[in-house]
C-alpha cells in the first residue's frame, strides 16, 4: 500500500504483483475505503506531512489491520536524486517523493510543482541535484488570509477574469496570478541555470486551478507523490 498523507486529505494506491490495482482519496474523518483494502499481509509505505493527530489516527488504523507501517523521510540521496537542503531531513517527505518520481519520468531539468494547502515549487537539475524550491500559501490559505485580514472581503465564490470587476473575482484572479507568478519565475530561473527548456510537472488538489493560466508547457500528474513512494517501496522490498 502506498500512502500520501497530506494536510487536507489522504491518497493511496494498492500495488499487487508490481501493478497498481486500486487507488483512492479520503478525508481523514472517513478512511473506510483505505481500511477495506488492508490486511495483515499489507506493508504500507507512507509519505506524510499530516498533523500529529491525523498521523496517530492513521497509525492506529494500520495497527488494527495488522499492516506494517513504513514512515518515509527525505534522505541525502536516492536513485540519482541528490538532496541539497542544508538539513536534508528537513525537506518535506512529499516534496522528496515528488522529486524522485520526476527523476524517474525524465532525465531533463524539471520543475516540480505541488498545489495543495501550500504550494511548493522545486527545481531539479539534469544531473539529479535538487537545486532548491519555494513555498507559498495555496489557494485556500490565500483566500482565508484575505478574509481574516481585511474587513470587506467576504466568503463569496469568485471566478478568474483578466480584468476583474467584482471583489470576489478580484480575489480569485489575484490568487491565480500570485501562484502562476511564483511558478513562472522559478521556471525562468531553472531555464536560465540549465540553459535549456525545462519540463514542468504539476500535482496536488488545486493543480487544475493554475494549469490553464500558465504560459509555459506543463503536465498535470495527480499521483506524482505516490509514484515516488512506489519507487522507494520497490527498493525497500527488494532488500
Amino acid at each position: 500500500m502506498l500512502i500520501d498523507a497530506g494536510n487536507s486529505c489522504l491518497k493511496w494506491a494498492l500495488v499487487e504483483d508490481g501493478q497498481w490495482r486500486a487507488q483512492g482519496r479520503n478525508d481523514y474523518a472517513d478512511l473506510a475505503d483505505l481500511k477495506a483494502q488492508l490486511t495483515a499481509a499489507t506493508p504500507c509505505f507512507i509519505a506524510s506531512v499530516a498533523r500529529p493527530a491525523q498521523e496517530q489516527a492513521l497509525a492506529a488504523l494500520l495497527a488494527a489491520a495488522g499492516s506494517s507501517a513504513h514512515w518515509l523521510a527525505a534522505e541525502a540521496e536516492f536513485a540519482g536524486v541528490k538532496n541539497s537542503y542544508l538539513d536534508p531531513l528537513q525537506l518535506g517527505t512529499d516534496r522528496w517523493m515528488g522529486l524522485i518520481a520526476a527523476r524517474g519520468r525524465t532525465p531533463e531539468p524539471v520543475l516540480v510543482v505541488s498545489v495543495g494547502t501550500a504550494m511548493t515549487v522545486d527545481a531539479l537539475a539534469a544531473d539529479g541535484v535538487f537545486l532548491g524550491g519555494v513555498i507559498v500559501p495555496g489557494v485556500r490559505l490565500m483566500r482565508q488570509a484575505l478574509q481574516q485580514g481585511t474587513a470587506r472581503v467576504a466568503d463569496a465564490p469568485g471566478h478568474w477574469q483578466a480584468f476583474p470587476r467584482s471583489t470576489a473575482d478580484a480575489v480569485e484572479s489575484g490568487i491565480v496570478a500570485a501562484l502562476c507568478g511564483a511558478i513562472q519565475q522559478q521556471y525562468a530561473r531553472l531555464a536560465g541555470a540549465s540553459g535549456t527548456v525545462p519540463q514542468c510537472l504539476l500535482t496536488g488538489g488545486d493543480a487544475g486551478v493554475v494549469l490553464p493560466h500558465l504560459t509555459l508547457p506543463a503536465e498535470q500528474v495527480p499521483a506524482l507523490v505516490l509514484e515516488g513512494v512506489d519507487c522507494v517501496a520497490r527498493e525497500r522490498m527488494a532488500r
